[in-house]
């Protein structure tokens, strides 16, 4: 049986060559995530006008390395406000979420209670199933 280090060995790669092509696969989709942040944060600023996101992008096509490292150092700082300010923006939608699922009819056990309350002196609900649905409510 061949084992893997004579596969290796017999197709001429040795173990710094696969050091190497590990490393500028790494390297490589480094690349195109720091790519994707890079235009994402230009198409998200508001602070940047339609002309000013098409000149940054032109000039990241045209010079990719120079035009992600020159976005890097001027807009950087930039970048961390709008990822932060899109966090607090996403945990307030989900916060408004949570609260508007969680509350029963937008009142909450006051206004559970009060319906229940109404049910009873209709004669809809005796004292014991007021009594019953009042503590689930409150719990």
């Amino acid at each position: 049986m061949i084992k893997a280090h004579q596969m290796i060995e017999a197709s001429g790669f040795g173990t710094g060559q696969v050091f190497w092509s590990m490393l500028w696969f790494f390297l490589f989709f480094i690349w195109i995530w720091m790519l994707i942040v890079v235009f994402g944060d230009i198409f998200r600023s508001d602070d940047l006008g339609g002309w000013s996101k098409a000149l940054w992008t032109i000039f990241i096509i045209i010079l990719p390395y120079l035009g992600v490292f020159v976005y890097l150092i001027a807009r950087g700082s930039k970048m961390g406000a709008h990822a932060a300010a899109e966090a607090q923006q996403r945990d307030a939608q989900f916060r408004q979420y949570v609260q508007t699922v969680t509350s029963d009819s937008g009142g909450g056990a006051a206004a559970e209670i009060a319906r229940l309350d109404d049910l009873r002196k209709q004669g809809v609900l005796t004292d014991a199933e007021f009594q019953a649905a009042k503590a689930k409510a409150l719990s």
